[in-house]
């Protein structure tokens, strides 16, 4: 099979959907003839026109609001916040109206919105622009979150979501952008609420996002060499969330540590465990199960300390040693 970078697999999702759907246009910040803030959506102008890519101003409330509003009276936006720290300033229209409105007009009206932002350190882009907040949004009724780690998924993923009547956070995580994988050139979906297990494994359970999916694979390998058969299961989507696929995976292995990047305190970790502890998995556990995730303090621009501050594939390996000594 072919393969594709995670940005050209998005790019193609979203040149599909155009073609396939007139209801569907992009809107953001230099989404236009700059392609958008890591380049994602170049070309798409050139195809599509400036009607259906619209460069907006700086102003993340107007994004979110104008689609909010063209979604309610029968499109199919696709906003492009730059980068997710910058969701703050559009958290009004995102979390009181986007959220709501089907709910609160009894099913009667829609909101079929995609969110699309980039989010995570690694960049050296210090503290206003390198935060996860995924955690905020899954806690907000009617709001679904999605966080592909792969080019496959975030294909998948991505036409899904545009085709979902809700409104959707889409997570890129800026890393992930180059990284490159086997895409079919077809369309295809992959429904939102279903988790995934990229490595199977019976000694202990890894259930890790976006980009600490690619770590937890890389620190599963070095465990293989040291008789450790580490199962690795991405949520792919943190709401709806794939408890069932979880619970399976626990209650094989008897063991599971939690990893993501955004704050431990509050943090999707804490959501994921308390599933885990509510479920039959319960009775299957040989251990306490284990959160591995940033530290509780703003992204340094210093890039040794940022690294310092995010779980890396040496902090994995120590952290299922210690599970399972």
């Amino acid at each position: 099979m072919r393969e594709l970078t995670y940005a050209e697999a998005i790019r193609e999702a979203l040149r599909q959907e155009m073609a396939r759907d007139d209801s569907v246009f992009l809107l953001g910040e230099d989404v236009g003839t700059y392609g958008g803030a890591f380049g994602v959506s170049y070309g798409l102008i050139d195809e599509f026109g400036e009607e259906r890519v619209r460069d907006t101003p700086i102003s993340e409330a107007g994004i979110m609001g104008a689609a909010t509003g063209a979604a309610l009276v029968g499109m199919r936006p696709v906003a492009e916040i730059m980068f997710m720290d910058f969701t703050t300033i559009a958290m009004d229209q995102l979390v009181n109206q986007a959220a709501k409105l089907r709910f609160m007009f009894g099913g009667k009206a829609k909101v079929p919105l995609v969110l699309r932002t980039p989010a995570g350190s690694g960049t050296g882009a210090a503290a206003h622009h390198s935060q996860s907040f995924e955690a905020w949004f899954i806690h907000v009724p009617g709001l679904k979150v999605v966080m592909p780690s792969t080019p496959y998924d975030v294909k998948g993923l991505l036409l899904a979501s545009i085709r979902d009547d809700n409104p959707v956070v889409f997570v890129e995580h800026k890393l992930l952008y180059k990284t490159r994988g086997p895409v079919p050139e077809e369309e295809y979906t992959i429904p939102l609420g279903v988790a995934d297990v990229k490595r199977p494994g019976k000694d202990v359970t890894i259930v890790a996002t976006s980009i600490m999916i690619p770590r937890a694979l890389e620190a599963a390998e070095a465990l293989a060499e040291e008789g450790i058969d580490a199962e690795v299961v991405d949520p792919r989507t943190l709401k709806p969330f794939d408890a069932e696929t979880v619970v399976t995976s626990v209650m094989k292995t008897g063991k599971v540590l939690i990893v993501h990047e955004a704050c431990k305190t509050g943090g999707v970790g804490a959501e994921i465990a308390s599933r885990i502890m509510e479920s039959e998995a319960f009775d299957y556990l040989e251990a306490p199960i284990t959160r591995l995730a940033g530290l509780d303090i703003p992204v340094p621009y210093n890039r040794t300390l940022e690294r310092h501050r995010v779980p890396q594939v040496e902090n994995i390996l120590a952290a299922v040693k210690a599970l399972i000594a």
